[in-house]
């Protein structure tokens, strides 16, 4: 459930963002009328979102039978992959979208064809929604039982809060630091991530590609994988009752490469107060 609202809460925020900049510049450059552009092509960006979902969803079952534990592994992976990709683009070209997207505004302004902000609102909400498919693919993929109604509540409340939080930025919560908020969140990303790498190196101690070996500790007495904490943790932070040494030796250096790779930059520059706005989309 932690890994699920973590998901879409930054996802669905990055959608948001890119819509209220388009929004806010539009009517800086008294471009109002076209807003209808903007929001036509948010919604029809959601609707391929929603049906790139349904069509994963209606493929996964197919693919199930080519094996459980060697689909549940790539997707697994695929996930990681994308994950790391995911924060490290965020933490070295955030700054720059900002512009970018005011530059292609101001493009199809000079050409007479504002329509085209529509493709940018479709293009953004689309990007966002097909890595939130993936990204929770992934999650799916590493639960060890079906994830039922909680993570159904999890994702709501995570497009819910992300929705709250781009109205209130849009509307006099400027205060607010998304430099703060973006890397606070890149923090929690690695460390998903990092709970899916570990998965994965367990799933193939399944499938015998790796030796299979005794648990290094064992917490199930104190907290249990399957409760609704031990679930949380586990979504977030990668918690296991009964980790392999394999497991948490690759827990622990993901995030020590990933995290030095993309974070050991970050710490090092300040971060200016354009940077804010430049976390709005990507």
């Amino acid at each position: 459930m932690g890994g699920t609202f973590l998901i879409t809460l930054r996802e669905a925020l990055e959608a948001a963002l890119l819509l209220g900049l388009v929004y806010t510049y539009l009517d800086k450059i008294g471009a109002r009328q076209h807003f209808g552009w903007v929001s036509l092509g948010g919604a029809l960006g959601l609707a391929a979102s929603i049906a790139m979902g349904v069509t994963v969803a209606y493929f996964s079952g197919p693919l199930v039978d080519l094996g459980p534990d060697v689909v549940a592994a790539a997707v697994i992976f695929l996930a990681v992959i994308l994950l790391t990709w995911h924060a490290w683009w965020m933490q070295r070209h955030a700054r720059g979208i900002s512009g970018e997207v005011e530059r292609r505004i101001e493009g199809a302004r000079r050409t007479q064809r504002l329509w085209m902000v529509g493709l940018i609102a479709f293009t953004g909400v689309f990007r966002e929604g097909a890595e939130t498919v993936i990204f929770l693919w992934g999650l799916m993929a590493e639960a060890t039982s079906a994830a039922g109604w909680g993570s159904v509540a999890a994702g709501v409340a995570g497009v819910g809060s992300a929705a709250l939080l781009g109205w209130l930025i849009f509307r006099g919560g400027r205060r607010l630091s998304l430099a703060r908020f973006f890397t606070v969140t890149t923090v929690l990303l690695i460390f998903l991530a990092a709970g899916l790498f570990s998965t994965g190196i367990g799933r193939l101690q399944s499938l015998g590609v790796l030796p299979m070996m005794a648990p290094l500790w064992d917490t199930s007495w104190l907290l249990s994988d399957s409760s609704v904490v031990g679930s949380f943790l586990a979504g977030l932070l990668g918690y296991r009752e009964r980790p392999s040494p394999l497991e948490a030796a690759g827990y622990a250096a993901y995030l020590v490469v990933v995290g030095c790779v993309i974070l050991g930059g970050a710490w090092r520059r300040p971060q200016p107060a354009t940077a804010v706005r430049a976390g709005a989309s990507r």
